[in-house]
């Protein structure tokens, strides 16, 4: 027994030995990136050691991908597959003059289906995402990823540090797309029509998200209009409508696996219905597949044909889900569920219509219901609103995940954005926005009526988006993806022909009801076009006067300023130095905590940011004045702690950064540490006077609270940098007095010289914006008693 335990702690401190020694061994390979760091100002030490595998959430294992193929049937689905409910009675608003016209309208339905979803979207489109998201938005910061195209500056060097940022490029690189590169980023209009885009395609997928309940809905409702009656159709809807829009707060993830079967046997109804009345009517209708058809039938109508294909391009409505509704799901799982489910069955449901209107061609007006056998007539209604009300789901999801990228990057005003599925990331749900849709659809309803006068304003809005996926999409083939000049062009020549062709045809409805989608994208875009150009001045602003490191210099021998026991977290947008709201705050306090840590919470244009690179710390010269900077991280998917959590996570990496620190003064040496240390800190161009007295005052409370403690604490001293241990020793004694947060609440006015268009949209609107959605404490998550506001004013 005595052996045994022998070698057994022999083998212990073995183990013990090996771990040191490889615990030494990391520390000075941390040295090599530590020591190329400290050249830039950066803050991140710890971008060397990240593992990859944190950033590929979406390798995921085929029983996951295959849960996910069938949730998204529920949700990604429920538009496009309940076209087959209004298509032809749209396409045909009056009569078929020809009866061969049903096999042209029919062969434009099938290869439409096949160009724009299935070959466009299905095997292209999606895989342009963002690590997994979908969307303008998610093009857009693709785009500015790779390409120095944002206006806010987003390729710093703590950005580049980013595993997720990184760029993997091909083996050869393309001269052509190098040259394209360079003219894009030296062009401002370039950058301007860049966010321009995004912002307008996300508006034309929230105009979408707002259009589709309301045609669903009510298409699937009118299969009873004959019994009840318009006025009482467009009742029920409304109630319907109202349900849809609470049960969204249960989240994708329950309403996804609710709502899956239901289609799921809507697709069997739809796709069997259609093969038995081909074979009972007419299979000679399978000579459609033949494009000849589509020539022939623009031959005998003209410009009546073309004016019809605002009613074929409702047959794909609902495409756009599929890239917008990504990050609920995977690419891998929509392509399954696309090529395997809904493609057979809807151009089986299309054809077999096809198949029927050969024989009853006056039937045209309600197609779907007429051609439905005698004893699946009830059980199919009854899948058919169900589908319908489901098919409002796929819309509503993609525009609560645009309206979250959106909100990250700058370009919306802060709403709050509730993280529905801890096994899902990306699944998301906003109340206020959620709200909102269901007011407009339930308007959208009373005021149009009918079917036929709301398609008339529903395909605008799906082709325009569609337009901005073909251009964005392109730019990514030609400048990231490095594809052919003949590739780029067969793609965005042959799917914006198509489109150009649908959109001219969509624009002669704009008098019946077209306007509405234009319109209403005009507002969103103006609203966060209004708020992205505030929002990049101010920080511009910020970025112009941060504080010098010479004023540091001078604070830390100033007698008059008192350190108050406890640590304080300043907030504020800016990442490369100290904020002007810091001098601000010692101007009218002459009074700061024994511990100060500026506070950067900056989003990043990727859609998650690894928890080991989320916190990012460097130490502001003179060293034993305890000043930090700290940017914390966060991409447009991840989801903001809890204000305690989020403090013990800051605290730790504090306490490491600290550690690391005095690691790198014993390697070094003091000196030469400190020399490197204090030529990064000297960040900024000094103090601008173009700072104006505070207007927007601090809490009083707070102050005096502050003031009181200043004068009790005149004795406190700062102790000397010492060691580690003694520096974390002081650190959890600053933690015991507490930690108050200060928040840079910067009102924002135009500058008097400014123009009359400027003053207006900052002084009015955006302060309108502001007054009237989220504050910044509250979508920081930051308790109330222990913030403090500090106020000042900027001038854009």
């Amino acid at each position: 027994m005595s052996g045994e335990a022998d070698r057994t702690s022999i083998e212990e401190e073995m183990d013990t030995g090996k771990e040191t020694a490889e615990k030494n061994l990391k520390l000075k390979d941390r040295k090599v990136s530590w020591a190329k760091l400290r050249r830039v100002d950066s803050l991140n030490l710890e971008a060397g050691r990240v593992s990859t595998v944190a950033h590929n959430p979406y390798q995921m294992g085929w029983r996951t991908t295959l849960i996910l193929a069938f949730q998204s049937i529920g949700v990604v689905y429920g538009d496009i597959g309940t076209s087959p409910l209004y298509v032809y009675a749209s396409t045909f608003t009056k009569k078929i003059n020809n009866n061969d016209d049903i096999l042209g309208v029919l062969s434009l339905i099938i290869y439409t289906i096949v160009l724009i979803p299935l070959l466009k979207y299905v095997f292209i489109v999606l895989w342009a995402n963002d690590n997994g998201n979908g969307g303008a938005f998610a093009l857009y910061s693709l785009i500015c990823r790779h390409i120095k195209m944002s206006l806010i500056p987003n390729q710093e060097p703590e950005d580049r540090e980013l595993s997720n940022y990184k760029l993997e490029t091909p083996s050869t690189e393309f001269k052509r797309a190098q040259k394209l590169k360079q003219k894009l980023e030296g062009s401002h209009v370039a950058r301007v029509v860049l966010i321009l885009l995004a912002i307008v395609g996300t508006s034309m997928v929230i105009g979408d998200g707002i259009l589709t309940p309301s045609i669903s809905v009510l298409s699937a409702v009118s299969g009873i209009s004959t019994s009840l009656g318009q006025d009482a159709v467009v009742g029920i809807t409304i109630a319907i409508l109202a349900v849809l829009f609470y049960v969204q707060r249960f989240g994708t993830d329950k309403v996804g696996f609710a709502f899956a079967p239901i289609i799921l046997v809507w697709f069997l109804f739809i796709g069997g219905i259609g093969l038995y009345n081909l074979f009972k009517y007419d299979i000679g209708v399978l000579r459609a597949f033949n494009p000849k058809y589509i020539y022939d039938y623009f031959k005998r109508n003209g410009k009546e044909g073309w004016i019809s294909l605002g009613g074929v391009f409702l047959c794909i409505t609902g495409s756009e889900a599929m890239f917008a509704d990504l990050g609920h799901f995977n690419v891998r799982s929509i392509q399954i569920s696309f090529s395997c489910i809904t493609f057979p069955a809807i151009v089986a449901a299309y054809i077999g219509q096809a198949a029927f209107l050969r024989k009853f061609p006056e039937k045209v007006a309600n197609t779907f219901y007429d051609s439905i056998p005698d004893p699946l007539y009830w059980p199919t209604f009854v899948v058919a609103v169900a589908a319908a009300i489901i098919a409002s789901q796929a819309m509503i999801s993609g525009a609560f995940s645009i309206i979250s990228q959106a909100l990250s990057l700058g370009c919306f005003p802060r709403v709050r954005v509730v993280h529905t599925s801890i096994k899902h990331q990306g699944q998301v749900y906003i109340p206020e926005v959620n709200y909102m849709f269901m007011i407009a659809c339930i308007v959208v309803c009373a005021a149009f009526k009918t079917t036929e006068k709301i398609s008339h304003a529903y395909g605008i809005a799906v082709i325009g988006d569609m337009m901005i996926t073909t251009t964005l999409v392109s730019l990514i083939m030609l400048v990231l993806w490095k594809k052919s000049l003949w590739r780029v062009g067969l793609f965005f020549l042959g799917f914006g022909f198509v489109e150009i062709v649908y959109f001219s045809s969509q624009l002669t409805k704009f008098t019946g009801g077209g306007y509405l989608p234009i319109v209403s994208a005009m507002f969103l875009t103006a609203v966060m076009g209004i708020w992205h150009y505030v929002h990049k001045e101010r920080y511009m602003f910020e970025l112009k006067n941060k504080v010098s490191s010479a004023y540091l210099n001078e604070l830390a021998n100033n007698p008059d300023v008192r350190r108050v026991p406890g640590i304080g977290l300043l907030y504020s947008e800016l990442v490369q130095g100290i904020p002007p709201i810091f001098q601000h705050l010692i101007d009218n306090i002459p009074s700061i905590h024994s511990i100060i840590v500026f506070v950067s919470i900056k989003a990043i244009p990727v859609s998650r940011v690894a928890s080991e690179e989320r916190f990012l710390f460097r130490q502001v010269e003179p060293r034993d004045y305890r000043v930090f900077r700290c940017v914390v991280r966060h991409g447009y998917n991840d989801v903001l702690e809890d204000p305690a959590e989020f403090e013990s996570h800051l605290i730790q990496n504090l306490k490491a950064f600290v550690q690391h620190e005095n690691y790198m003064l014993e390697v070094d040496g003091t000196e030469h540490a400190s020399a490197e240390t204090e030529m990064i800190a000297a960040v900024g161009k000094g103090s601008s006077n173009r700072i104006i007295p505070d207007q927007a005052a601090a809490s009083s409370d707070s102050i005096r609270s502050l003031g009181a403690s200043a004068t009790k604490s005149s004795s406190f001293i700062s102790p000397p940098i010492q060691g580690a241990e003694d520096e974390i020793k002081f650190i959890d004694k600053a933690l015991e007095k507490g930690v108050v947060y200060m928040l840079a609440e910067a009102e924002v006015v135009a500058h008097p010289s400014s123009s009359i268009l400027n003053k207006i949209v900052v002084n009015y609107v955006y302060s309108f914006f502001r007054k009237n959605f989220r504050q910044g404490q509250n979508s920081m998550a930051i308790q109330r008693n222990r913030l403090l506001k500090v106020g000042m004013t900027y001038e854009i």
